[in-house]
């Protein structure tokens, strides 16, 4: 039985309500609410920009890995749902913002040419945990500052985090960024629409994430974009749980320092063999084979990110080949 909506969360849902045509203004909406624009500089109208490098899948044509839009003043933006806290995160999501503005300069232009680009990013964790000090809010703004007197420029790169975890959830949502929060880490638990979201542009995205209005190919889509996550955070607990109770048990037997250093080892080669066999079991799930090339490119490869990367690429990957770039 299908829930009332569907989770905004999940890539398959993030990319059909702000990265389609159809739902364009929500994408609008979502980025007046997150840079907090008075009406003065409120976004009127983007453009979403040309589908190079943007991997398509079977069941949505208009998919996209990040959604990627520029504005009438030529501001540029990078607009992304993470789920995991995966290693390195915060360094690709500098790379990716960097890339749009690089990309920007082709043969002949120059460097005055380049428009600002600005991240958003909208996290599933607290990545700044809130017991760290100084306190990070639920959304953040980041930019360039000088370090003795404090002044800000180069703002050509911004970064905005919204931490959903962060929401204040002992009260109803009253600002945009609050009602923003509460749609995204609610919407697939709700029975009907709440008061607080009873107004455009939150009824409108609700309506678009609506699983009735589903064809049987989004929804079956939508639920293997889910089992994806799963598994991939289900590979990450093992990992884990792996490398811990390696370290202790080491440390028991050899000694706090030497039964550490070899259990967090051993904890690391556990780890990459589990998720070894999660991208080999997901490889199976979706039907791609792959022959003794790229074998030894997932059994040869050290680095657990490279590993996670694989295993979400494989979800709209043709073949097994094209999953392992």
């Amino acid at each position: 039985m299908r829930p009332l909506f569907a989770d905004p969360k999940t890539d398959f849902v993030f990319k059909k309500l702000f990265g389609t045509e159809e739902h364009k203004p929500l994408l609008v909406a979502l980025l007046n609410g997150l840079l907090e624009l008075d009406e003065a500089h409120r976004l009127v109208e983007v453009e979403l920009l040309s589908p190079e490098q943007r991997p398509m899948v079977q069941e949505l044509m208009n998919s996209i890995v990040d959604v990627k839009c520029v504005d009438a003043r030529g501001t540029r933006y990078v607009v992304e749902m993470q789920v995991l806290n995966v290693e390195g995160f915060e360094k690709r999501v500098v790379y990716n913002v960097a890339k749009a503005y690089t990309s920007q300069l082709q043969r002949g232009q120059r460097y005055p040419d380049l428009d600002d680009v600005i991240g958003v990013t909208l996290c599933d964790f607290e990545l700044w945990p809130r017991k760290q000090a100084p306190h990070v809010p639920m959304l953040s703004r980041w930019c360039m500052q000088e370090q003795h007197a404090g002044a800000r420029g180069l703002g050509q790169l911004q970064f905005v985090f919204l931490e959903l975890p962060k929401y204040d959830t002992r009260r109803p949502p009253r600002t945009p960024v609050e009602k923003w929060a509460y749609f995204f880490r609610e919407a697939d638990n709700l029975e009907m629409v709440p008061e607080v979201l009873a107004e455009r542009p939150y009824v409108d995205a609700l309506e678009a994430a609506r699983a009735a209005g589903f064809t049987e190919e989004e929804w079956d889509a939508y639920i293997r974009a889910g089992m994806a996550i799963q598994d991939e955070r289900g590979a990450l607990s093992q990992a884990r749980k792996e490398g811990r109770e390696e370290g202790l048990q080491k440390g028991l037997q050899e000694g706090l320092q030497k039964g550490l250093q070899e259990g967090l080892q051993k904890g690391k080669e556990e780890g990459l063999r589990a998720m070894r066999e999660s991208l080999r079991q997901f490889l199976r799930q979706r039907g791609l084979t792959w022959g003794p090339r790229e074998e030894a490119r997932i059994e040869g490869c050290e680095d657990i990110g490279t590993l996670q990367r694989w295993l979400v690429q494989a979800l709209t990957a043709a073949n097994a080949t094209e999953a392992l770039v």
